[in-house]
């Protein structure tokens, strides 16, 4: 029970790595904020934590809605008076062709959700996470966001950005008891993975069950460095 009695949200919780974790750390002891897009999804994981022992809160949004990021953030300073873990794991992969031929809606959407949903989710959580005793933050990135791939310009700029946004916060919270990290969960057996490579066999693919631990460790208030990027080596 390494998390009893600690408040964490979790985007992307619907399905893949966001609903592991959310099984995991309601294993732990925690009281989870769910956020999907799918009802249906935030539904299972729901099932799933309740068989674990857990308590969620479901919240079906739209992390491209600024405004309702706020609300939310309003609702937990209501209900908890505090946040004491967040974990930015939504995201999308967009498309898979040349910079050149991208599509400009596409384009936005990718950096909206990838980005800047997740420096809004920041600012709404910062004052929440502050109250913590041991605020902790951690966000989803991708070895794209390192090595230039092509085909994946969209996602790589936008995880490129999103480390950037991490550190710098990160770095502003050195003198704080709040600690910011990425995790690069390596090659997870998700959606989004099918979608990047459909051949692939999923069967020979880590499940993301099997990669929960280093969130709850980042998650731990015993847990104090900060603005570093941790690789979970699946290959």
């Amino acid at each position: 029970m390494e998390l009893a009695g600690r408040i964490a949200l979790i985007t992307g919780a619907s399905r893949g790595i966001g609903a592991a974790v959310a099984r995991r750390y309601a294993s732990e002891g925690a009281e989870l904020v769910l956020v999907g897009r799918n009802v249906g999804g935030l539904e299972e994981t729901d099932d799933a934590v309740q068989a674990a022992g857990g308590k969620a809160s479901l919240v079906p949004l739209d992390l491209t809605e600024g405004d309702a990021i706020d609300k939310l953030g309003a609702v937990i300073a209501e209900k908890y008076g505090k946040l004491d873990i967040l974990v930015g794991n939504a995201a999308i992969l967009g498309e898979m062709t040349p910079l050149a031929h991208g599509t400009p809606k596409v384009w936005d959407q990718v950096l909206a959700v990838n980005l800047t949903a997740n420096w809004r989710l920041l600012r709404a959580m910062d004052p929440l996470l502050r109250r913590s005793d041991a605020g902790r933050a951690m966000f989803v990135t991708s070895g794209a966001a390192k090595a230039a791939f092509a085909y994946w310009g969209g996602y790589a700029v936008s995880k490129a950005g999103l480390e950037m946004l991490v550190r710098t916060y990160a770095a502003e919270n050195d003198k704080t008891e709040v600690c910011a990290n990425l995790i690069d969960p390596g090659i997870v057996r998700t959606a989004m993975r099918a979608q990047a490579f459909p051949g692939e066999d999923p069967s020979t693919l880590t499940p993301p069950e099997e990669i929960t631990d280093i969130f709850v460790t980042l998650a731990s208030a015993g847990f104090t460095e900060s603005g570093k990027t941790y690789n979970v080596n699946n290959s």
